[in-house]
């Protein structure tokens, strides 16, 4: 019997769209109707955990806390794999006054046996977690996005605490400025990303390591409405309302997916995948290979 994905949720009763660190965030847009947008969020938030956990997954929720918004953003806390958590430290100081908070909540995970090591990033070395190092399955290494939000150098620091492989990718786009809004690798081997968000040198080294027949290629509309920002686990995937076209193209390929309403927090910059970080992933070992076969 398949484990069921383990996902984190930060709980979004502190959320609002109050600062500007991404061309995404608009909070005079927000103040027009903060009680209309914040229940907008609740219920958002809601539908998000409901859908996980109607695709397999279980859902564990932990507190926010005021004057930290972006805390329901909890894919960019941590690099989690093997039981193990490097926390991040965040390039603006608007969210740095999270990294204590989750610090206290891996050690809470850590005590009830869902990790074993929980370490942060050094100081002055910028890395904002999963949602700028992405676990790819099939080829069994990370995918580091690195020049908008986090460093070059925190990659090397990376690969020393996991000892996994890495394929550093550089963004261009101040719109586009965590990996996982642009680049999303999927159960079956296939990457969905975004072009326009990527450096010469990274889409070449994304498409010298994937297929061509496995690459699948978003569009504006797509990119926009945060549908490469999504979760998936097998054979599921959540995302924001997504396109009639991607729909299709991930339908043929044998992928189930479940659209959620997630417009408020696209007005802070994230969706399915920001609002969420797995805690039980591992990388394949020669049993688990022998295992499946």
């Amino acid at each position: 019997m398949l484990r069921k994905p383990i996902l984190m949720m930060i709980d979004a009763s502190h959320f609002e769209v109050s600062y500007v660190i991404n061309p995404w965030m608009k909070p005079s847009a927000w103040s027009e109707d903060r009680e209309g947008y914040f229940r907008a969020a609740q219920a958002a938030s809601a539908a998000l955990a409901k859908a996980l956990a109607a695709a397999g997954a279980e859902v564990i929720r932990s507190a926010g806390a005021p004057g930290l918004p972006d805390m329901v953003f909890p894919a960019n806390a941590a690099i989690v794999l093997d039981r193990r958590a490097l926390v991040a430290r965040f390039r603006f100081a608007e969210r740095r006054g999270e990294e204590p908070l989750f610090l206290k909540a891996f050690e809470g995970f850590k005590a009830r046996g869902l990790l074993d090591v929980v370490e942060q990033f050094p100081q002055g070395c910028f890395q904002e977690g999963a949602g700028d190092c992405i676990w790819d399955a099939t080829r069994q290494r990370f995918w580091a996005g690195f020049g908008q939000r986090s460093n070059r150098e925190a990659i090397g620091v990376t690969e020393e605490f996991f000892g996994a492989p890495i394929t550093p990718l550089e963004l261009i786009s101040p719109r586009f400025y965590h990996l996982d809004t642009c680049f999303l690798p999927l159960s079956g081997g296939e990457v969905v990303y975004y072009p326009k968000a990527f450096s010469h040198d990274a889409l070449a080294a994304i498409r010298a390591a994937v297929p061509k027949d496995m690459q699948i290629e978003a569009s504006d509309e797509d990119a926009a409405g945060f549908c490469v920002n999504a979760v998936n686990f097998g054979r599921q995937i959540v995302m924001a309302q997504p396109q009639d076209g991607l729909r299709a193209k991930l339908g043929e390929r044998g992928y189930t997916v479940t659209g959620v309403d997630l417009s408020p927090f696209i007005m802070a910059g994230g969706g399915a995948y920001c609002m969420t970080l797995r805690l039980d992933r591992v990388r394949e070992t020669a049993a688990m290979r022998r295992a499946a076969s």
